[in-house]
């Protein structure tokens, strides 16, 4: 009978990212990706369970089916293949990745190639522009949250912390870190990064993963993701990123 029909649970992943995700220290969560998953449930029946986790974790939960979805992800070929990509993506940010210095290091990176030879932190897992990315000859420190990064720095064991301008400076005032004891590199690269909500691969089979895929599709055409995403001041999705 249809009393029996039992309301499919839709798990997601959220990192804490602020501006456009955040977990407050009593572990309320909320942010773009959030809003646009509530809003989808006015046109189907799904339960919404929030999981908040560090970006890392968050990302090997996801991969390893654990929830059934994370936001906020761009979309690279190697993550292609670990998971599903809704498309169009729901958030698009003109950003710079910078590189932070200890003050007293006197380190200036000028251009792309003074990067070779020193250790910058990344955050694991985390994806930044297509050249960083791939390229094998920098030296990498992955670690686990943007904090430790910092930490790392601060306590010399690292040269260099990549980030998102935007998010970095957000989160260096919330931490409450020594910003005064930090520098931005004059080298930076500007990127629009587009975040895209991902299912995992087995979920993405599941009938209620292609609803929301359809879900998606139809709010970015009505015109109501733009709505939803402008309280985080992120622009709207711009009209060819619509063509799925």
């Amino acid at each position: 009978s249809h009393a029996q029909t039992k309301v499919p649970k839709v798990s997601i992943a959220v990192d804490h990212a602020p501006p456009y995700s955040q977990i407050t220290s009593d572990g309320e969560i909320s942010g773009a990706v959030v809003d646009i998953v509530r809003a989808m449930q006015e046109h189907l029946t799904f339960k919404i369970e929030l999981v908040g986790c560090p970006f890392s974790r968050c990302i090997r939960m996801l991969e390893q089916g654990e929830v059934d979805a994370m936001g906020g992800l761009i979309l690279t070929p190697e993550r292609q293949q670990k998971m599903v990509f809704v498309k169009p993506a729901y958030m698009a940010l003109s950003s710079s990745f910078v590189f932070y210095a200890r003050h007293k290091s006197q380190l200036n990176i000028a251009n792309y190639d003074d990067l070779y030879g020193k250790k910058i932190a990344v955050m694991r897992g985390a994806a930044y522009f297509k050249r960083f990315n791939e390229d094998e000859k920098l030296l990498k420190v992955p670690v686990l949250t943007e904090q430790t990064a910092m930490e790392l720095l601060l306590k010399e064991r690292v040269d260099l912390v990549i980030a998102v301008e935007e998010t970095a400076d957000h989160a260096m005032s919330v931490l409450n870190q020594p910003s005064n004891k930090l520098v931005k590199m004059d080298y930076r690269y500007k990127d629009t990064i587009y975040g895209y909500l991902a299912f995992n691969k087995k979920f993405a089979t599941n009938v209620i993963a292609q609803k929301l895929r359809i879900q998606m599709q139809q709010m970015a055409k009505r015109g109501q993701l733009t709505q939803l995403v402008a309280p985080y001041k992120l622009p709207p999705i711009s009209s060819q990123l619509l063509d799925f």
